[in-house]
């Protein structure tokens, strides 16, 4: 535990990279993943590799955390000695788990809760939760560390290129996408995550490897002049990871000055929205 006694608490969705979950010891709240015939636990019984292996038969449905695993989550802590907690979800604009969080952690007397609304997604979010743990390392007062973080959700963006829309489209996640993207042209959306944390077109791009770069300018774009930046490359399924080299090349070619670099398969929840062979391009930008 760390001198403040400041916990962590952060959703499956937020694609947290492992290094980060296990050194700062932080506890996941598991988002659900419905089939017809059985319910599973979000990166707990099932990943996104299983989901696309069986998309052809049945796209599943995602769900909310229950009230009563977000609130044994926080009496867990309460239970271990911290007095605050800083949990950090998903955007609120794609998913009901910030306003849960919220909602459970007034139950819970004598923990001060922190919720972060990243207003973003995968390890779009995740970054905040790499930038909440460097924060509590460097003992910040809590409310500096409050401040700071709400500051650096405009600091982090992510940029997903998507080879189609089908998936966002069934599962209602389609937000302000386009839908009508002309499939004769092969155009290819590059989506984002507006400052309301609601999907939109960034881009459209003739072909996914176009549309992979498209994605690469974007981050490269919103790093403007910045000196230091996390970067961070998501992928769906093994068609996507078997481009890892040569995305990450081209990342590190375009934006030399990262301090770190995460790399993962998104969440199955996350999968189930998108489909196979997405490409997420993550920045996070750092103050000196």
């Amino acid at each position: 535990m760390n001198k403040q006694k400041i916990g962590f608490l952060v959703d499956s969705g937020s694609d947290v990279p492992l290094e980060i979950l296990e050194k700062a010891n932080m506890k996941v709240i598991p988002l659900k993943i419905i089939y017809k015939d059985k319910e599973y636990t979000d990166k707990v019984d099932i990943h996104a590799q299983d989901v696309y292996d069986r998309l052809d038969e049945e796209i599943p449905k995602t769900s909310l955390p229950s009230g009563e695993i977000i609130s044994e989550l926080l009496q867990e802590f309460k239970n271990e000695g911290y007095e605050k907690v800083i949990a950090i979800t998903i955007s609120s604009g794609l998913s009901g788990t910030n306003n849960m969080v919220r909602l459970m952690a007034e139950n819970v007397k004598e923990l001060d809760v922190f919720t972060l609304d990243t207003k973003n997604i995968g390890v779009g979010s995740g970054l905040l939760a790499v930038k909440a743990a460097d924060y509590v390392e460097k003992e910040l007062d809590w409310e500096v560390i409050k401040e700071k973080l709400q500051d650096d959700v405009k600091k982090s963006k992510m940029f997903f290129h998507v080879p189609t829309l089908e998936y966002l489209q069934k599962g209602g996640r389609i937000g302000l996408v386009s839908s009508i993207l002309g499939n004769v042209l092969n155009l290819k959306p590059v989506i984002s995550c507006n400052e309301n944390g609601i999907y939109y077109t960034a881009a459209k791009v003739r072909g996914n490897k176009k549309s992979i770069q498209k994605a690469i300018d974007l981050a490269t774009e919103f790093a403007g002049d910045a000196k230091k930046y996390h970067l961070a490359i998501a992928f769906g399924g093994k068609t996507a990871e078997a481009q890892l080299d040569d995305i990450r090349a081209d990342l590190k070619k375009a934006l030399p000055n990262f301090v770190e670099i995460f790399e993962d398969q998104v969440s199955p929840a996350l999968g189930v929205h998108t489909g196979p062979g997405l490409i997420g391009i993550g920045i996070q930008i750092i103050e000196d």
